[in-house]
């Protein structure tokens, strides 16, 4: 296998704190990095790099593990730039939301949902982003939804099974076929494909018991659970999340003291979506709260068309870091060794001997840089399982 050395980084974040300077990123100044196919083989100081097949130069710039996207929606079709314009000019707008999505997805061939989904891929690759969760959720028959994860499985490992995203037209007068539909017929057709199993939580979609049987049922076919819980209202979301040993409870903006301390002594992680905030007005959840109380926090972009229509993970590290009072630091470990808790991986999300060969070389001199130079494209490279990507 062909090895290669990244020599002269002017900042490494490691995410290991006994490589750097015993801070959660393991920040290391003057470093090295050795990749040795598609792992981490050596990391230290820049002066003891040893010799590799390639070698590049970083000329005093930052580099970084690559972004671990774990909340993103992908497989969908239409556009909804009608509801967000009508939304950020204060017009009041009466079309579907997600159902306009479902709509558009259910009509669009298998060929154009792959090639919108590997599109945004492309897109948020560019960013940095080298590891991606991605859910069903806008199909919501038998059909749309094996078909979006089965689309799916060709990019990613980390598929999530949402047919409880919403409760489909076909099934408003009747929501309790709908959740038999979803841990039936519909769980049997998915879980082949999945990982995960998860489910909107919230007034207006699934309540907290309906939200536990369809988790429960997706944990019996193997699937782990995941919840979107308390975006919108106080709820039984977090709870719950807990409760079923949940990866992660998603949204997390309204939040009871003992939702916090839930969260706290479990090992779900709070994985904050601040483009959804930024994309609807709402309020920002409070990351300074769940920090202090010492919960697991991950970054995340929610990429969807309707409520966060963004890849970009550094947006979303700007956004936590102005608008949600985390550091810089901690908003980058977030975006990318939180969001490996999140997915419960251990190869990813870190640059430390054995871990799996996703980097990013950053056009500027410190990861700091995300947050203070907001909207600039500093991903200058990225390696991927190894490889640099074109």
């Amino acid at each position: 296998m062909t090895t290669t050395v990244i020599t002269n980084i002017g900042s490494l974040v490691t995410n290991d704190p006994a490589l750097g300077d015993g801070t959660p990123i393991g920040l290391l100044q003057d470093a090295a990095v050795v990749i040795d196919g598609d792992r981490i083989a050596w990391v230290g100081p820049n002066a003891d790099a040893p010799a590799a097949d390639e070698a590049v130069d970083a000329a005093g710039r930052a580099v970084i593990p690559g972004f671990v996207d774990s909340h993103s929606h992908l497989l969908f079709a239409g556009d909804r730039t009608q509801e967000f314009n009508a939304r950020m000019s204060g017009r009041a707008y009466t079309a579907g939301g997600i159902r306009t999505t479902v709509a558009a997805t259910r009509a669009a061939s298998d060929e154009a949902l792959e090639a919108n989904l590997t599109h945004y891929l492309r897109e948020a690759l560019r960013q940095g982003t080298t590891t991606f969760e991605t859910k069903s959720g806008y199909g919501l028959t038998v059909e749309d939804e094996a078909r979006a994860l089965r689309i799916a499985a060709r990019h990613t490992d980390e598929i999530t099974y949402l047919g409880a995203h919403i409760v489909p037209p076909d099934y408003a007068d009747d929501p309790a076929a709908y959740v038999a539909l979803v841990t039936g017929e519909m769980l049997d057709a998915c879980a082949p494909y999945a990982r995960w199993v998860d489910v909107f939580c919230e007034k207006g979609a699934f309540d907290g018991d309906q939200a536990r049987a369809i988790l429960t049922a997706g944990k019996a076919k193997g699937l782990h659970p995941r919840v979107h819980a308390n975006q919108l209202s106080y709820g039984p979301g977090v709870q719950l999340a807990v409760e079923l040993d949940a990866a992660s409870a998603d949204h997390c903006t309204h939040l009871t003291d003992a939702d916090v301390d839930a969260l706290a002594s479990s090992e779900t992680v709070a994985t904050l979506l601040p483009g959804a905030e930024f994309s609807t007005r709402a309020e920002w959840p409070d990351a300074r709260r769940l920090l202090d109380a010492g919960v697991t926090v991950a970054l995340s972009t929610d990429c969807n068309p309707g409520s966060s229509f963004t890849s970009s993970v550094p947006f979303c590290i700007a956004l936590a870091v102005r608008d949600m009072k985390m550091t810089p630091d901690e908003a980058i470990w977030s975006a990318t060794a939180g969001g490996a808790r999140a997915l419960r991986r251990t190869d990813i999300g870190r640059i430390t001997p054995g871990a799996r060969a996703d980097l990013v070389l950053l056009d500027a001199p410190s990861h700091v840089h995300l947050a203070y130079r907001p909207g600039v494209p500093l991903v200058s490279d990225v390696w991927r399982q190894g490889k640099r990507c074109p």
